[in-house]
């Protein structure tokens, strides 16, 4: 992604799968799909198997109903998009505010986005007044488990007069040694994170919220990232980065008796209206994935400290699963301890960080190449807690210093947002601190 730049269009869906049977094909049929396949070039001339079949069968694909169907609720104790499944396409974006608007402006904004983002949660492919002039592309789709959430800056409140009410919690995160941050693509006063199941819907809301930002605010940066497909996979597993290992395994669950106190503040929690929000700390951490590509299999393991098939802990043995904990203390068959001392599951763990933990709900990215050649990829990490001073900051001190993960990532941008709890019924998402 290059900064203040459109996000690439995402990647066509494979076809569903079809019966192998082909049914034949007319002479107008054969023409007209010869002639497509002049009109691009040789691009189609090596499709053969499902593609090919799919392009000239009269059996329609089968839909995807149920990731259509999927509705998340835009009201409630806490915004959308922190709790919720992740999606399988993200947009990430923060505006600022324009020279000319203040605190007025800046509600008037948040009220029209909340608005439409309710109104697109409820209903995406609906001929409703939402859908604008400039977009149309989500028409026929439903919801497909679209999530807008709205996160505040530390800028925005100097810009509106709030610096009073500001979170002690949003002070500037410290500088790592490994951060190479680009300014231009980090911070803002307005952040919004879009996810959705379907790459159209999410960039129709992009669309949308844009819009609707009028002469208010402008765009800082965007970024776009994606998650494997609900229904890829034989049964709901944890997700995989483009390194290839499980990535999300040890995430505190809701289940968990602490989860809300690490996730969210508390109703007494200061400021008052920042009850039931969260703080998300956002970085764009670019893979080397060549570099990682080129090591050999165990050593990537030794590096995370987990089996790159399914995620088990190297000290877990042969029967151990991606659920099985981790046995920091445990030794291999020559003496020397299972997780190595440098290994990333160590390093981050949460008994070797004070009990600090963040819900950490990321997707990943792939931006073309580089000028080097070297991939554009990685991670557009979004983290999730109650306070990053004790959830992300620790954790990210302990892996600066001593990670054998970070010689494969470059930090190249970060934020860190403020976002509130989900609104009720008749309030703008941050109306409590406008109007409070």
């Amino acid at each position: 992604m290059s900064k203040k730049a459109q996000p690439t269009a995402p990647a066509p869906a494979s076809p569903a799968p079809t019966t192998s049977t082909a049914p034949a094909l007319s002479r107008r049929r054969l023409l007209g799909a010869a002639g497509a396949a002049g009109a691009t070039g040789l691009a189609l001339g090596g499709t053969t198997g499902a593609l090919a079949h799919a392009a000239t069968s009269d059996t329609p694909p089968t839909a995807l109903n149920t990731v259509g169907t999927g509705r998340v609720a835009f009201r409630g104790t806490h915004q959308c998009g922190i709790t919720t499944p992740l999606q399988a396409h993200g947009r990430l974006v923060a505006f600022d505010l324009a020279p000319t608007a203040g605190r007025a402006e800046a509600a008037a904004l948040l009220r029209r986005w909340s608005d439409a983002a309710e109104r697109l949660m409820d209903a995406v492919g609906t001929d409703s007044p939402v859908d604008g002039p400039a977009s149309g592309i989500a028409l026929d789709a439903g919801p497909c488990s679209l999530t807008v959430t709205f996160g505040f800056g530390r800028s925005l409140f100097a810009r509106t007069g709030l610096t009073d009410r500001m979170p002690d919690a949003l002070r500037p995160l410290p500088r790592f040694t490994a951060d190479a941050l680009d300014p231009d693509r980090s911070d803002g006063d307005l952040w919004v994170q879009i996810g959705a199941d379907d790459p159209l819907v999410a960039l129709h809301a992009l669309r949308v919220l844009r819009a609707e930002a009028g002469e208010a605010a402008r765009p800082r940066w965007e970024m776009a990232g994606f998650n494997r497909t609900p229904g890829a996979t034989a049964r709901p597993m944890t997700p995989r980065n483009l390194m290839g290992q499980v990535d999300g395994t040890n995430n505190p669950k809701p289940a968990d008796d602490d989860f809300a106190d690490r996730i969210f503040v508390p109703r007494d929690g200061e400021p008052d209206w920042m009850a039931g929000g969260s703080y998300a700390v956002v970085r764009r951490i670019r893979m080397l994935l060549d570099a990682w590509d080129g090591t050999p299999l165990q050593e990537q393991e030794q590096v995370i400290g987990r089996r790159k098939s399914d995620g088990a802990p190297l000290s877990g043995g042969p029967d151990a699963t991606e659920d099985t904990a981790v046995d920091l203390e445990a030794r291999d068959s020559s003496g020397r301890p299972a997780i190595a001392a440098d290994a990333h599951v160590r390093v981050a763990a949460p008994e070797t960080n004070g009990g600090a933990a963040m819900l950490r709900r990321p997707f990943s990215y792939h931006d073309g190449l580089r000028e080097d050649g070297a991939p554009d990829a990685g991670l557009l990490f979004v983290a999730w807690q109650a306070d990053p001073l004790t959830g992300f900051v620790p954790v990210q001190r302990k892996l600066d210093s001593g990670d054998a993960l970070s010689r494969f990532l470059r930090h190249e941008a970060s934020g860190l947002f403020a976002v509130p709890g989900g609104p009720a019924t008749g309030e703008y998402v941050g109306q409590r601190l406008f109007e409070g």
